[in-house]
Protein backbone atom coordinates (compact mmCIF):
# COMPACT_ATOMS: atom_id res chain seq x y z
CA UNK A 1 0.00 0.00 0.00
CA UNK A 2 1.12 3.53 -0.68
CA UNK A 3 1.54 6.03 2.15
CA UNK A 4 -1.25 8.20 0.77
CA UNK A 5 -3.59 5.19 0.79
CA UNK A 6 -2.79 4.31 4.41
CA UNK A 7 -3.32 7.79 5.89
CA UNK A 8 -6.82 8.98 4.98
CA UNK A 9 -7.19 12.25 6.89
CA UNK A 10 -6.23 13.95 10.15
CA UNK A 11 -8.74 13.99 12.99
CA UNK A 12 -8.92 17.51 14.41
CA UNK A 13 -11.09 17.91 17.51
CA UNK A 14 -10.65 19.66 20.84
CA UNK A 15 -9.46 16.44 22.45
CA UNK A 16 -6.89 15.69 19.75
CA UNK A 17 -5.57 19.26 19.86
CA UNK A 18 -4.98 18.87 23.61
CA UNK A 19 -2.97 15.71 22.84
CA UNK A 20 -0.90 17.68 20.33
CA UNK A 21 -0.17 20.51 22.76
CA UNK A 22 0.55 18.42 25.86
CA UNK A 23 1.98 15.11 24.63
CA UNK A 24 3.09 15.64 20.99
CA UNK A 25 0.55 13.01 19.82
CA UNK A 26 -1.26 13.33 16.49
CA UNK A 27 -4.45 11.52 15.45
CA UNK A 28 -5.23 10.24 11.96
CA UNK A 29 -7.95 8.20 10.29
CA UNK A 30 -6.19 5.26 8.65
CA UNK A 31 -6.96 2.30 6.43
CA UNK A 32 -8.22 -0.62 8.50
CA UNK A 33 -5.92 -3.11 6.74
CA UNK A 34 -2.74 -1.23 7.72
CA UNK A 35 -0.68 -2.35 10.69
CA UNK A 36 1.30 -0.18 13.13
CA UNK A 37 4.58 -0.52 11.24
CA UNK A 38 3.00 0.55 7.94
CA UNK A 39 1.31 3.51 9.66
CA UNK A 40 4.61 4.65 11.21
CA UNK A 41 6.44 4.42 7.88
CA UNK A 42 3.66 6.32 6.07
CA UNK A 43 3.73 9.17 8.62
CA UNK A 44 7.51 9.39 8.42
CA UNK A 45 7.40 9.42 4.61
CA UNK A 46 4.61 11.97 4.25
CA UNK A 47 5.58 14.46 6.97
CA UNK A 48 9.37 13.90 7.32
CA UNK A 49 9.22 13.33 11.11
CA UNK A 50 10.43 10.57 13.47
CA UNK A 51 7.66 8.37 14.89
CA UNK A 52 8.27 6.95 18.38
CA UNK A 53 5.02 5.06 19.00
CA UNK A 54 1.74 4.18 17.24
CA UNK A 55 -1.53 3.27 18.97
CA UNK A 56 -4.21 1.86 16.66
CA UNK A 57 -7.90 2.00 17.61
CA UNK A 58 -10.63 0.04 15.81
CA UNK A 59 -14.06 1.51 16.48
CA UNK A 60 -17.26 -0.46 16.04
CA UNK A 61 -20.24 0.85 14.09
CA UNK A 62 -22.77 2.46 16.42
CA UNK A 63 -26.51 2.34 15.96
CA UNK A 64 -28.03 5.78 15.28
CA UNK A 65 -31.65 6.72 15.02
CA UNK A 66 -33.31 9.79 13.52
CA UNK A 67 -37.05 9.63 14.02
CA UNK A 68 -38.24 6.27 12.80
CA UNK A 69 -35.20 5.66 10.60
CA UNK A 70 -32.31 3.64 11.96
CA UNK A 71 -28.85 3.10 10.63
CA UNK A 72 -25.23 2.74 11.64
CA UNK A 73 -22.35 5.19 11.89
CA UNK A 74 -19.34 4.06 9.90
CA UNK A 75 -16.56 2.20 11.65
CA UNK A 76 -13.32 4.16 11.66
CA UNK A 77 -9.80 3.00 12.37
CA UNK A 78 -7.81 5.70 14.16
CA UNK A 79 -4.09 5.92 14.81
CA UNK A 80 -2.61 8.04 17.58
CA UNK A 81 1.00 8.71 16.61
CA UNK A 82 3.61 9.91 19.13
CA UNK A 83 6.43 11.89 17.54
CA UNK A 84 10.01 12.32 18.71
CA UNK A 85 10.85 15.28 20.92
CA UNK A 86 11.18 18.43 18.80
CA UNK A 87 9.27 17.10 15.78
CA UNK A 88 5.86 18.48 14.84
CA UNK A 89 3.42 18.42 11.95
CA UNK A 90 2.52 21.86 10.61
CA UNK A 91 -0.95 20.77 9.47
CA UNK A 92 -2.11 20.74 13.09
CA UNK A 93 -0.67 24.16 13.96
CA UNK A 94 -3.33 26.79 14.50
Amino acid sequence: MLASEIIKRPIITEKTMLLVENNNKYTFSVDKRANKIQIARAIEELFKVKVVKVNKINTTPKLKRVGQHTGFKINVTKAIVTLAEGDKIEMFAA
